[in-house]
Order: structure tokens, then sequence, then C-alpha cells
């Protein structure tokens, strides 16, 4: 590409970041579902590697921690929301094997502007967005090792430590990897790259061997997390537009057009057209090794839509350790919607070259501007749903009090999201466990509809027993309790009998526990061990970087 093509390409990446994002300007924090940033996040253990729960957001806690020593939490959000979106354009943009710089803007658009990172962003999985983004940039460097190209090894690294920040991006990467890299006639490049991508991996398979919590999950949650139809054309229509999460909250209102599905049968009947030329124009094989990637990850997203499949995962997520990341399979989908874009704008290419100029470039500038049209309502942070808000000075002053006298915090109402009224009513994840600089003991229990599903904490479990029976929770042994003013639910008579109240708010109330018990848990061996996977993939990552400063490459 020219200089005046990529600078093209980051223009167009930098208008779609700022289209989306535009509500962010404002000062605050954007709190949705589950996404949560805090002033200023600590770094515990209990956010490094949950020793009584299962590792979600491992190492995505860990990795705001340390840079929230250095970066207030508005500007680390807004660092990575932008980063998502501006990476995942310019990174399909630049994937795409064309010499039109008007197909190169089809897949950009195409691949930052769908369904699912507005269904995804919404829901506040950020971390999983970060994924998305660097999925291009993954795909680019390990067909770069394949033909063992110079500096493709560190940069598939890079690619991959941002995929690793979220357990799902982390397997997603290893995945895409060990496909699109091997090569029998070169075993030692295949196994660099495969084992480099699977140490950067270690942090969360590490915790979740080493957690009290069991590794299998509600086979509920199942049906729960089963992909959704967003219109006449079922769970399958949404999926093969890359939608159909399961939350109907997060789900844009223009989904739900007739036109929808229509608009994408077009769309995949101009990917069809567009793959041989993928197949021809790239490495020989990785268009069809992607396809196949694709095409596990749309099944993958399926199987909780239909009776066998499902009935199947649900004894699986029951039975098999770790299977339950399976269960929202949805999250897979994006290998299909890299495929889906890329594919796209090569067929839209290969229409255009079938009329003369200027109709084809209008033929291309039209299809680079159909997703917008599409999804109109993912515009200005979903159509504002995106509002940034500010903490009360109550969570400051709570914050300040527990720092004084450190010890394990229970939250409640015991539930695990919240809808404040100064968040406009907006649902999101307690934001104690990562405000607060001590351990919080949270419920883990979701619900989601009509279903609940019951969470692996077992000392979850034990505070939801005791408020069951209308017992106090001082019987816990939590040094702390907080009581968190309209967070959608109430906390039952009884319950808070035996504590002392120290902090009385507008929307905190904190008591203190005189009969607190201080934690017997010795975790020394598992804290090193954790913290040895930890630094072994720091260690990768700033080698990765340090090889590419000695020898400078094009990305």
């Amino acid at each position: 590409m020219t200089r005046r093509e990529r600078l093209t390409l980051h223009c167009v990446a930098a208008v779609v970041t700022l289209g989306v994002l535009a509500p962010l300007i404002t000062p605050g924090y954007a709190l949705s579902y589950d996404m949560v940033f805090v002033p200023h996040q600590p770094l515990r253990w209990e956010l490094i590697a949950p020793s009584s729960g299962l590792p979600r957001a491992v190492p995505q806690d860990a990795v705001v921690s340390v840079l929230s020593l250095i970066a207030p939490g508005w500007l680390l959000q807004r660092v990575a929301l932008a980063g998502a979106m501006y990476g995942a354009a310019l990174g399909a943009g630049r994937l795409v094997p064309s010499r039109r710089l008007l197909t190169r803007v089809v897949a950009a658009i195409g691949y930052a502007w769908t369904p699912f990172l507005a269904e995804r962003l919404l829901l506040g999985q950020w971390g999983l967005l970060l994924a998305y983004a660097a999925l291009p940039w993954l795909v680019a460097a390990a067909i770069g090792v394949r033909a063992q190209r110079r500096g493709a090894l560190p940069r598939l690294v890079l690619a991959a430590a941002i995929s690793a920040i979220t357990p799902t991006g982390g397997f997603i990467a290893l995945v895409v990897t060990a496909l699109l890299v091997a090569r029998r006639q070169a075993p030692r490049t295949t196994l660099a790259a495969i084992g480099a991508v699977a140490l950067l991996n270690l942090p969360w398979l590490a915790s979740a061997a080493l957690t009290a919590a069991g590794g299998t999950s509600d086979p509920d949650g199942v049906a729960a997390f089963a992909a959704r139809g967003e219109n006449w054309s079922g769970p399958l229509g949404a999926l093969a537009g890359t939608g159909g999460i399961w939350n109907a909250q997060t789900t844009p209102d223009s989904r739900g057009s007739a036109l929808v599905p229509v608009v994408t049968l077009v769309l995949l009947v101009l990917a069809v057209l567009g793959f041989g030329d993928l197949r021809r124009r790239w490495d020989p094989g990785a268009g069809v090794r992607l396809a196949i990637l694709a095409a596990g990850g749309f099944v993958v997203a399926m199987l909780g839509t239909l009776p066998l499949t499902a009935e199947a995962l649900a004894w699986a997520v029951s039975a098999i350790p770790g299977v339950g990341l399976l269960r929202d399979g949805q999250k897979f989908l994006y290998v299909y919607a890299l495929l889906l874009a890329v594919c796209t704008a090569l067929g839209v290419e290969r229409l255009a070259a079938r009329v003369a100029e200027p109709r084809a470039r209008l033929v291309l500038v039209a299809a680079g501007l159909l997703p917008i049209a599409l999804v109109p309502d993912f515009a200005f942070g979903g159509a504002g749903a995106l509002r940034p808000v500010s903490y009360p000075a109550d969570w400051d002053r709570v914050a300040a009090q527990i720092a004084g006298a450190p010890g394990e915090v229970l939250t409640l109402p015991f539930s695990e999201y919240r809808n404040y009224s100064w968040n406009r009513g907006r649902t999101v994840f307690d934001p104690a466990p990562r405000y607060l600089p001590a351990a919080v003991l949270a419920d883990d229990t979701l619900v989601v509809g009509n279903l609940v599903l019951e969470g692996e904490d077992p000392r979850a479990a034990r505070v939801r027993d005791l408020l069951a029976a209308g017992e106090p929770v001082s019987q816990v042994g939590t040094r702390w309790v907080l009581v968190q003013h309209e967070a959608g639910a109430s906390v039952p008579t009884g319950a808070l009998d035996g504590l002392r109240l120290v902090h009385d708010g507008q929307f905190l109330d904190l008591y203190t526990n005189p009969t607190a018990t201080a934690d017997q848990t010795r975790q020394s061996g598992r804290r090193w061990v954790i913290g040895a996977v930890d630094l072994m993939a720091v260690a990768l990552v700033i080698a990765a970087i340090w090889q590419l400063r000695r020898s400078p490459t094009a990305w």
C-alpha cells in the first residue's frame, strides 16, 4: 500500500471509532453490564487470580490494575474501547488482499460496524472486543509465520497477547494459530508459534486449575445463553448476520427489521463470490483454513439452539470442567465475522469490475455504507446507551475507610448486577470488587430472564443460604459489610444484626463486623505458581516487542 492509502485507512478507522464512541468525549465512566471501570482499580490477588471463583476476568482485571498505577480509569476505558474499534477497522482493511483502496475500506467498515461488535459493546465485554480487533492482525501474522516472513512471529505474539486478555479470546487465538501456522516442513516454527500462544493462555488456565471453585457450570446456562432470533429468520439468520446475542437488552432495535435477513442473504452471496479471490490471492490453503475456523465458530454458536446439541452441551458443562466456556457460543462467531467482511469486500470488488467507472466506484462506496445503514443505532454509543456518569462521593469515602483497616468486604444486596439511579437505571456489574481496596465477597448467581443460574463460589452459596434463612451475615466472618442503596434489590430483615454502622451515606452504608475472623487460607504456594506463570507471559511479550524494535518490519 502507498502512504496515501495507509493514511486513508487510518482516517476511516478514526471516523468509525468517533461515530460509535462520541459520547465518551464527555467526562465520566460508561457503565454497562460487564463493563466496570473505576478511578483507580487496586492491584489485589483476587483480581489477578480469584481464589474461590472461576477466572472469567483473568488476566483482564490484572492488566487494568497494573495500568491503573500510571493512568486513571476513565482514560483506560477510552483507550480500550477506541483501540478495539480502531484496531478492528484498520486490521480488516489491511488484511483484505486487494490493490483497490475502496475494497479495503469496505472490509474495514464491514468488520468494525457489525451487530456482533455492537451487541458485545453494549454488554460491556470490552476484553472480547480487543480480541475481536486483534484477530485480523493475528491472522496476517499467522500467515506470515507459515510463509517464514521476517518479523512475523513477534507480531503473532503481540496480537495473541491482546487476544488472551480474556479466556475466550486466548482460546480462539490458540486455535487460529494452530491451524493457520501448522506446516509439516517447518516443525520448529510451528511449535514455537503454538507454544508461545499457549504460554499466553497460561495465566487464566493456571487460575482455573488452582481455584477452589468447581470447574463445572449450571447446565441451565446453555438455554440461557443460547443464540436468540432477532427477526423472522430466527437464530440461524441472526448468527449469519453476526448477531444473535442472548441478551435482548443489548440488541440494537434495527436488528428487528424484516429487511435484515434479505440483506444478510445478499452479503452471503457476495462473500461466496469473493471467497474464490481470497483463495487465489492468499498463500496456498490459508483461505480454506480460515473458512474451516469460521465454520467451526459458527457451529459452536449454534450448539445451544438445536435440541440434540443443546442437551449434549448441557450435560458436558455440568460434567466436564472447562466446557462452560462454550455456553455463550455466540462469542465464537467473530472468526466468521472477519471472513464475512473480507470475502464480502472482495465479492463487491468483483461485482464492481463488471461495470465501468465511475459506477464501479459508486458500487464500492455503497457497499461501504451498507453496514452503517443496516445498524444505524450503533452510532453515538448505541443511540446514547453508553453515556458516561460519575460515581457518587460515597464510593471514595467508603474506599478510604476500608483502606484504613483492610479486611474482606461482603456486599449487599446479594446480587451480581445493579441498577443505580445515578447510572440512569442501566444494568451494571457490581463495582465493589474493582473499586474497594480489599477482597470482596459478592454473589456469583446470574439471573437471565426467568432462569437463575447457580454460581461456583462455595462461600457465596453460604451467604445465600444465610439470607434465605433470615440469619445475620456476620456469621460469614467478613470484616466489613457494604449495603448499596438503589441497587435494584433489598436486604432481608435480620441480615445486619450484630453489625455496627460506621458510614451512613446517601448511596452506601458501611458496617463493621465485631465478630470478624482472620482469613486462615494459605495461598502462598498458589500465588507463587500463578505469579511465575504471569511473569513468563509478560516476559514473552517484552521479548516480542524487543525483537520488533531490533528488526523493525512493516505491519
